[in-house]
């Protein structure tokens, strides 16, 4: 049984970081964007949190993705008359996302992912082993 909380573990943590990498995704995604309307504001980064919650069937603690929150942080403001999205100052709204913050991010998110991975892999492996101990 103990086998099966593992596994059941390790892939609610490949659940919240596959949720983690598209809340990045889309941060970079929309990295460059400007309002729709002259003065608007932007896409605003968005930051994943994590939940721990208890799996009754289990009888285990799991994590899953928990409400993912809007960044407080302030714009990029660029001088740019000519842009459609100015405002009356020629003033344009840029999101306040960092690409390179969000790489790394994404890099975190991946070597945790595939954590969880190498978890069940083992797992699965100890599984296997003691099958053939339990036949020979």
């Amino acid at each position: 049984m103990d086998f099966i909380k593992t596994i059941a573990i390790a892939a609610s943590g490949l659940r919240a970081q596959a949720g983690r990498i598209r809340v990045i995704s889309e941060n970079i995604a929309n990295a460059d964007s400007v309002a729709q309307t002259p003065g608007g504001d932007p896409y605003r980064r968005r930051v994943p949190t994590f939940t721990s919650q208890l799996d009754r069937a289990l009888e285990a603690r799991v994590v899953a993705l928990g409400p993912v929150r809007n960044d407080a942080s302030d714009f990029k403001i660029k001088h740019e008359p000519g842009n459609p999205a100015a405002d009356a100052a020629g003033d344009v709204k840029y999101p306040n996302v960092n690409p390179l913050i969000e790489m790394t991010d994404m890099r975190d998110a991946q070597r945790s992912y595939e954590a969880n991975v190498n978890v069940i892999g083992a797992t699965r492996t100890m599984i296997q082993r003691t099958l053939d101990i339990l036949k020979g």
